[in-house]
Formats: C-alpha cells, structure tokens, sequence
C-alpha cells in the first residue's frame, strides 16, 4: 500500500468508522448512561446487537440449514462412494437445496471485530478532556466535561484486569460446555477447545484494555 493509498485508508477509518462510534458513545454517556463510561459501553454493545439481530436470525437460520445438509450430503457420499463426479454433483445439489450462504454469518463477525477494534482504539487514543472536545461533532453532542471511566471500582481503560478477563473467560468456557452439553463422547479436538480457547483469551484480554472484557461479557 503506497502513501496516498495509506492516507486515504486513515482518513476513511477515522472519518467514517473511528469519529462516528466515538460520538455515539460520548452521546450515550452523556444522555442515557449517567456519565459512567462502562455503563456508555454496555448500551452501545446492546444497541449493537439489536442493529445485528437480523443478521443474527439468518445466521441461526444457516446454522440449522448446515446440520440438514451435512446429513443429506453424509448420504449421498456413502450413496455414490465409487462415483466421485456423481458425488460432487449430489454435494452440489444438496447446498442448492438447503441455500446454505454463509455471508450473514461472516458480516456479523465483522462488525463485532471492527467494534473491537475501534473500541480499542477510542481507549488507546485516550478520553481526556482535549482530545474529547477534538473528536466531537459540536452539533450532535456537547463536551461533557471530565469523562468517568470507573466501573464499580474498575477503570475500564485499564490493561491487566485478571478479574475481569477471568470472568469473560469463565464465561466462554461456560458456554461452550452447556453448547455441547447433549455430546455423549467428546473428541480430543473439542476438549482441547473447551479448554484451550478461555485460557488464550484471558491471556489476550489481560493485556488489553479492562472494556474489552464487557463487551464480550455483554455481546
């Protein structure tokens, strides 16, 4: 990427992406939150989820459609076992049948990476007074003075919280295990991530910043 290319993808980024989510949650703050920061992030993160709920459905929808089509498509494998050209053609037909699109899916997990990394953003750039007043639209929210960052005693901005990583991470290994609590024998593969996955992300959450644990305990 060359330097007006990188220019331009700054500009874009801030202009269009990092701004915007910046004055939402200073106006939800200010408005709805009772000047508390960690309850501003809570609102905008239900909001967020509300805005995706379609998106959410079909995804859901997909889901169901997936596991009808894998035992379709289980059949005609063992069917047409020593025609591989029928084979792909039966597999071909089958995800016909069931529209199995995986987009919705894919655009949900984008969004909620991009809020992830605009929210990480908004903290690292940092809250204070001067870049508040900088980073505001004078006609959709007044400055609201001294932003309050604590939440219940937890400055949300704050890296190395293991309190709250813990919990986030006790939280996914929860909903993992009741996900596939109906499974009568567990594959290596799936013990190691049941296991594995809420250990590295209490790692990676314990280096970033305290709001990153409520918004995946939240979403």
């Amino acid at each position: 990427m060359g330097g007006l290319e990188t220019l331009m993808f700054i500009y874009i980024w801030f202009t269009y992406l990092y701004q915007p989510l910046f004055n939402v949650l200073i106006w939800i703050y200010s408005n709805w939150a009772g000047q508390n920061l960690g309850w501003a992030v809570i609102y905008l993160t239900i909001g967020l989820r509300v805005l995706l709920l379609p998106l959410s459905i079909l995804s859901e929808r997909n889901a169901i459609r997936q596991e009808k089509f894998e035992l379709e498509a289980g059949e005609k494998l063992r069917a047409f076992k020593n025609d591989p050209i029928a084979q792909k053609d039966e597999i071909k037909r089958v995800m016909k049948k069931h529209h199995i699109s995986p987009w919705a899916k894919v655009v949900t997990l984008l969004i909620q990476a991009l809020v992830l990394v605009l929210l990480y953003q908004v903290f690292m750039r940092g809250i204070t007074g001067e870049k508040v007043i900088k980073y505001l639209y004078p006609w959709f929210v007044d400055f609201p003075g001294k932003i309050n960052a604590v939440f219940y005693g937890f400055e949300i901005g704050k890296a190395h919280d293991a309190v709250w990583a813990g919990i986030a991470s006790l939280y996914l290994f929860c909903s993992i295990f009741i996900e596939n609590y109906h499974r009568k024998k567990w594959v290596r593969s799936e013990v190691a991530y049941l296991i594995f996955f809420p250990l590295f992300t209490f790692t990676a959450l314990w280096f970033l910043p305290m709001v990153k644990s409520l918004f995946i305990l939240i979403y």
